[in-house]
Order: C-alpha cells, then structure tokens, then sequence
C-alpha cells in the first residue's frame, strides 16, 4: 500500500492513499509528481506539495478567478504569474470580454506534464487568447507598465522557486505592470499554522507598501487538500480612491450564467469577512512583520 504524505506543519502532515504513481520527475527547478488515487481522483505535486487534485482543484481556481472578475467586470488584459496546471487560465477563458491572457511560469514541464496528464485543469492552455512565457515572473512582470487589468499570482508557497513572488520587490512590480485601476490578486497562503501564517502576514505587509492600505483585503476559502484547510487570497486595487471588492453588480455577474461548483456572488462577499484570529494576526502584522 502507496501512501502519499505531505508534511503541514513540524507536527502535522496530511495524508492521500495512492492507488498508482503514474509520474516522477526531476527539472531544473522542482519535483514533479502525478498520482492516482481513490478519494482525490488524479492529483499533482511539486516538491512534494499538493498543488492540484481532480477532487477540489475547482475551489482554489475558481475562487482566485471569480472573486476580481465580479469586482471588475470591465477586465479585458490579464497576467497569470505561475498557475502551469492551467485551471487559473481554464476559468478566465469562460469570460468572452477577456481579449488577452499572458501565462508566465519558470518550468515549462510543469505545464507539459500537466497538458498530458490534467487535462480537467489544463484544457484551455490553447484558448488563441492565451500566450504562454517560459521564464522567471518577477523578471517578466518587472519589464511591464501599465500594461494589465488584472494581475493573479497563483504560485506555490514562497520558498524555492516561489521565493521571489512574495518579496515587496515584487509586489511594487505588479503596482507598475497593472493600469491604473487595476488589481492584483494573490494566492495567500494558510492562516492556521506558524509557519505559513508567517508567510500570510509578511505578503501583506509588503503589499501594503505599495497599495493603499484601505484597498489591500484578504478574502478566503475552504480547501481540503492545502495546509489545514483555510486559505486566504490577498486583493489590492491600484486604485488611488477605496475601492470595496464587497460592492459590485451581483445582477451583471450572475446573467453570465456561468456554472460553477464553489463561488457564488453570496459567497463573494461573505469571503471577506474574516475570523476573528485572522483579523487579530493581520492586524499585529502590520507592527510587527
């Protein structure tokens, strides 16, 4: 019997039974790894992370997608910062008024391996809107300006090759490369345990340094594969007036009649409202990071 483990914390690992290991990999960058199992269906890591499984991959991508998307339905230019299994770019494609999607991730086998073995997430990697880059994000978005409406960072976790998209060099990088309304949104790591709350409250600190602290929020999901569960997403406008992502036009989002399995204009508003613990460590952050 073929265990998968993934350790969450020093004394808290997640465990998946695998039932075929069908891929190992080693690049110059990373582990790849793609399994199959009974409980999650097909599922994929990276340096012996989860990053996706066939189970509930929809909750992350929709939720990075949907939630700036219904805020700003006006969004017609977009760079997806890692994102190589391809549902960031998956769900973006559902929206006719997007006319262009720039993908930018450093290990061009993470996205091959998951054309060839994810298709559930990577199916619209040949959308003819979208151009793929194969090199560093921090170097690609540090030579744009004034160039995106929307800006996703859906990267790993900030160490190894995600180290750099969570520095404030960065983060002022993505403030230039977006228009002048524009926002970026960020895979916001685990409140729940030290180690990746530690993570969560330095990313928001260093975007505060170049947004305006009214218009940084944190917003949430419930994803039962990722560290503990709880997972936040970060949302700046660049914006020079306050720009509330928990006011838009409901109406206008949901006469799209776009199906989906997780997010919901309800849901988008009440995923800004915080635990209170969250509330609490963001807001020590800001002292103490």
């Amino acid at each position: 019997m073929l265990w998968f483990t993934e350790s969450h914390a020093p004394d808290a690992s997640f465990s998946i039974r695998v039932s075929k290991h069908i891929l190992s990999e080693k690049t110059d960058f990373q582990q790849i790894d793609i399994f199959e199992s009974t409980e999650f269906g097909r599922f994929f890591t990276l340096d012996n992370v989860v990053m996706v499984t066939e189970k509930d991959e929809f909750i992350y991508h929709e939720m990075i997608t949907h939630v700036p998307m219904a805020a700003a339905p006006e969004t017609k230019h977009v760079l997806v910062v890692g994102g190589g299994d391809g549902g960031t770019v998956r769900e973006l494609t559902r929206y006719s008024t997007i006319e262009k999607i720039d993908m930018v991730d450093i290990d061009r086998r993470v996205v091959e391996v998951c054309k060839e073995y994810l298709p559930f997430t990577s199916c619209k990697l040949d959308d003819p809107r979208v151009s793929l880059y194969f090199e560093d994000g921090v170097n690609f978005v540090a030579k744009r300006e004034n160039q995106y409406d929307l800006i996703i960072v859906d990267s790993t976790d900030p160490i190894s090759v995600g180290e750099g998209l969570f520095t404030s060099e960065f983060y002022n990088s993505c403030h230039k490369a977006l228009k002048e309304n524009g926002i970026l949104v960020n895979q916001h790591e685990s409140p729940y345990y030290e180690i990746t709350a530690i993570a969560m409250r330095r990313a928001h600190q260093r975007i505060r340094e170049h947004f305006i602290a009214e218009n940084c929020r944190i917003y949430q999901a419930f994803i039962p594969t990722y560290q503990s569960g709880h997972w936040l997403f970060g949302f700046a406008c660049k914006s020079k007036t306050k720009f509330d992502p928990q006011v838009f036009d409901d109406a206008k989002w949901n006469a799209l009649l776009l199906e989906t399995n997780y997010y919901n204009t309800d849901l988008h508003r009440a995923s800004f409202v915080l635990p209170n613990y969250v509330k609490k460590d963001l807001e020590r952050c800001v002292f103490v990071c």
